[in-house]
């Protein structure tokens, strides 16, 4: 694998807004993080925290308007991608970055073959042949375990699983070899052995080809297997930043604590054992409160809170959190 030392893509302060009848809702409200070469960063958080917002961000793939991109940087090796062209942005997309969006059924397009759909990405990047395509695909079919390759590139989605398709969706997305994966919500409504086999096919082909995956999950059991970062986003911010280790280990946000909480343990449950639960729901976008966004679920609040927002700051050892108790306490 790549060693982890070079940083391949950072998010500096960016804000993606939409402008919707009740007002401007800030998805994505300042937010920065970055992903070395060869590593694995989890982007975790409820429904509704921005996490597909800001991954969708990287590549444009929001559309403008309602959508706007109000501030901010997205370099990818040096290059900021949110002031290119789309024709330029188009010699990126499936080639340098690619994307396993959340839902392969709406993703793969219904009247068009596996096989041609993933022949067609690599002829318009790559230049080659439809004969050397074809003979990639079927490779590529291979390398992501799907059965009768040759039979299957010429059936359609609608013929697939749900877990064939993911695994379609994957093998798509690394036709070109891409430098950066973005993998969103890639084992949702899957089964948990359908879950364990996807997981597994993605951490062999970064082994494989050495590459960066931003992985996008609300799921804490799939960050603790494949994450060597963790980066908490809440009500569009991130509230907690830390290797893998010390999330679980050590968190310090009250956020990041509700959701290993409410992860069920079974070592613990019995007859008696209730599963813990974050009080309330994820603030409007459009009408956050003028302190924490946090505030009204959390069970530690003080008077800072109500008042002011908390900034992520670096506690030690890169652990970063933006929370005014944990700020005071460590």
């Amino acid at each position: 694998m790549v060693e982890k030392k070079d940083i391949l893509l950072s998010v500096k302060d960016l804000r993606t807004y939409f402008n919707v009848k009740e007002g401007l809702a800030k998805a994505v409200d300042g937010v920065s993080y970055h992903i070395n070469q060869g590593e694995t960063l989890g982007l975790v958080g409820e429904s509704g925290c921005g996490k597909t917002v800001s991954a969708l961000s990287i590549l444009k793939l929001l559309d403008i308007p309602p959508a706007q991109f109000h501030s901010g940087q997205i370099l990818f090796k040096d290059q900021d991608l949110l002031q290119l062209s789309e024709q330029e942005l188009n010699t990126i997309r499936g080639r340098s970055i690619s994307m396993v969006f959340q839902e392969p059924m709406t993703s793969l397009n219904p009247v068009l073959s596996i096989g041609f759909q993933i022949d067609e990405v690599m002829i318009n990047h790559l230049g080659i042949t439809a004969r050397e395509a074809r003979d990639r695909t079927i490779e590529l079919l291979n390398m992501v375990d799907i059965p009768l390759p040759q039979k299957r590139a010429k059936e359609y989605p609608h013929q697939l699983s749900g877990g064939m398709r993911q695994r379609i969706m994957i093998a798509l997305a690394i036709a070109c070899d891409p430098e950066l994966l973005i993998a969103d919500e890639p084992t949702t409504a899957l089964d948990v052995t359908i879950q364990a086999q996807i997981i597994e096919l993605m951490l062999s082909l970064q082994d494989k080809l050495g590459t960066s995956i931003l992985l996008i999950t609300h799921d804490l059991g799939v960050i603790a297997e494949t994450a060597d970062r963790v980066a908490v986003m809440y009500a569009g911010k991130i509230v907690e930043e830390a290797d893998v280790k010390t999330i679980f280990q050590n968190p310090l946000h009250p956020y990041t604590r509700g959701l290993l909480n409410s992860v069920p343990n079974i070592n613990k449950i019995d007859s008696a054992t209730r599963l813990q639960e974050i009080p309330g729901i994820v603030p409007n976008l459009c009408y956050l409160p003028s302190g924490c966004a946090f505030m009204n679920r959390c069970p530690v609040k003080t008077k800072i809170c109500e008042s002011e927002k908390p900034k992520l700051l670096n506690i030690e050892n890169q652990h970063n959190v933006g929370c005014w108790v944990a700020q005071q306490t460590v």
